[in-house]
């Protein structure tokens, strides 16, 4: 019971503050995490533990399915290099970054440690990138690139910690073993996806005169495909984002536009409070973590911490910017089928840039840390890898969460960001 109140009380704030966040002019996840912070230094409210489990099989589903059914399948096709780059090749790059940084600063930060925290920041947030940058006018194209990569590069990350995590217990890092796994996580989840697309088409096509059955079969579906990725050991994320693209390119076609509105006001209410929710948890947090860490120790993580951000800005900057180099130099030579619609400016590859937030899956990857390894001894250097990961999530969030519509409105003051 006391468990229900928290949470009806922490839903009746984050309502309350998203109202307040509209009147203000103030992207309310900002709101909701220094509200989630200052909610958890109370002393009434007991340690609020995000569950990696809740996040994975709860929030995940259905705001990637969400995100994926919306995204424009044509758009995505047509920036499918830009968003491959972004969510795989930066990924891995990041991580490397992060690594070598964390272990030269960071005392006792030991090469398998240090990687397990740069995959764990590794991926930007699908969630985060589409909350801040919603009703900033961005470009159709900049949209679907931010959540084009959003959408995949979980799983990368996810397959990234995996490796690293097996390293610090002691298992050999095989280069073209974790190559192999990698593709075969990728293309099972694409199978279960696509699979998963099929059956639920199929269903609706016999029920969709009954409004009610067809929206429930929508709102199950992506926590089935999930759950029946991961059993089969293949990525849930891949495989709710391709059932996402393809129920959304079937229901263009079948759904009659009643269905449509309906259905589009049940997700948008779901998706509202599962956003809402998840930001008051980022900032919840804060407080939680820090118990943990010697307090002699908080400033200098809350340092590394820093520069561990600024670094990754910097990888993704540079990535983006030779992205944009790339793809001109292939458009002039006729390479790849690069269009003129793929290209990249330079305001819309600074604005890509900096909405690389971090974000829940950060959070649960880095608290889902083991308590011990194998040989039941502690996973050294826990606390402090959950710590800097927290901060770094709430760096990214506030600091490029708050600078991004005034970046945004200076850009296309100066000049319309490119169509």
């Amino acid at each position: 019971m006391e468990n229900y109140t928290i949470v009806i009380f922490i839903l009746a704030v984050m309502i309350g503050l998203s109202a307040l966040a509209d009147k203000i002019k103030l992207p309310y996840p900002i709101l909701l995490i220094v509200a989630g912070i200052a909610v958890g230094f109370v002393p009434a409210i007991p340690d609020i533990e995000l569950n990696p489990e809740i996040v994975f099989l709860i929030f995940l589903p259905p705001l990637l399915y969400d995100a994926a059914f919306n995204i424009s399948f044509q758009t995505f096709k047509t920036n499918i290099n830009t968003i491959g780059t972004l969510a795989i090749s930066l990924v891995f790059i990041t991580a490397s970054g992060i690594a070598v940084l964390a272990h030269y600063i960071i005392p006792g930060m030991t090469w398998p440690l240090a990687f397990v925290l740069g995959a764990i920041l590794s991926a930007t947030d699908a969630v985060a990138a589409m909350s801040i940058t919603k009703g900033l006018g961005l470009s159709h194209n900049t949209n679907t690139i931010l959540e084009g990569e959003s959408l995949v590069n979980d799983a990368s990350a996810l397959v990234a910690y995996r490796f690293a995590v097996a390293s610090v217990t002691g298992a050999a890092f095989i280069f073209w073993k974790a190559t192999l796994d990698f593709f075969v996580l990728m293309a099972g989840g694409f199978l279960v996806g696509l699979i998963m697309g099929k059956i639920l088409a199929f269903i609706i096509k016999r029920v969709h005169q009954n409004n009610l059955v067809t929206i429930s079969f929508m709102l199950l579906m992506p926590f089935v495909t999930y759950l029946v990725a991961e059993h089969f050991h293949v990525s849930g994320v891949i495989a709710v984002v391709i059932l996402g693209l393809s129920i959304a390119r079937f229901s263009a076609k079948v759904f009659p536009e009643k269905l449509k509105q309906q259905s589009k006001s049940i997700w948008d209410i779901i998706i509202f409070l599962l956003n809402g929710l998840i930001f008051i948890f980022i900032g919840l947090q804060f407080p939680f973590v820090i118990k943990n860490i010697p307090q002699a120790q908080v400033w200098p993580y809350v340092g590394y911490s820093f520069l561990i951000t600024v670094v990754a800005l910097a990888l993704r900057m540079l990535r983006v910017f030779l992205q944009k180099v790339n793809l001109q130099e292939a458009f002039k030579k006729g390479k790849h089928k690069i269009t003129e619609d793929a290209l990249l400016d330079f305001k819309n590859s600074l604005i890509i840039s900096w909405s690389g937030m971090r974000g829940i899956v950060s959070l649960a990857i880095a608290i889902g840390l083991p308590a011990t390894l194998a040989d039941g001894s502690p996973f050294p250097q826990r606390n402090a890898i959950i710590f800097i990961s927290v901060v770094v999530v709430l760096f990214t969030l506030i600091g490029q969460g708050l600078t991004l519509p005034w970046l945004v409105k200076r850009l296309t003051d100066e000049q319309p960001v490119q169509q």
